[in-house]
């Protein structure tokens, strides 16, 4: 649909540059199995990496894989999760927003405290699990490409 091409369209305009890919995701779960995420992404060296994590749910086990891969920790802020059509083949848009526990990502706010700097990215896909960890790597991607920046500048 339009909503959909809008959407698709919408992410890739204002993603900034990769530098994580994620190429493959394989989920298994259900009320008889423990979440796992089998994820595979290619890193900024141009190597393949690939992880299997069970979790909590789905997205933790996509996101721990994921984790593992980058090897920098950040807290989730926020997450949410919205379709862009009606309907079973509605594609799925996921925001979320992070935020890094390295200490070159803070700053001093105007009223004089130290805040860490945060990263919010979008990504959609009709499977929702897919969609949010397209959204989780895309945040870390900008976080990580910031932290290169100041390490550039330093």
């Amino acid at each position: 649909t339009d909503e959909d091409l809008e959407a698709l369209v919408t992410e890739q305009l204002f993603q900034g540059t990769s530098v994580w890919e994620l190429l493959q995701a394989q989920i298994v779960c259900g009320t008889m199995e423990m979440p796992t995420a089998t994820v595979k992404m290619r890193g900024p060296d141009g190597m393949e990496h690939m992880e299997s994590v069970v979790g909590k749910g789905p997205v933790d086990a996509c996101y721990k894989a994921v984790d593992r891969i980058i090897k920098s920790p950040v807290n989730l802020l926020d997450y949410s999760v919205s379709a862009v059509t009606e309907g079973i083949d509605a594609l799925a848009v996921t925001r979320v927003s992070i935020e890094s526990t390295d200490e070159r990502l803070t700053y001093e706010s105007a009223s004089g405290l130290t805040r860490k700097r945060t990263f919010t990215a979008q990504a959609s896909d009709t499977d929702i699990v897919v969609s949010s960890t397209r959204a989780y790597v895309n945040a870390l991607s900008k976080m990580l490409t910031v932290l290169k920046s100041s390490q550039v500048s330093s």
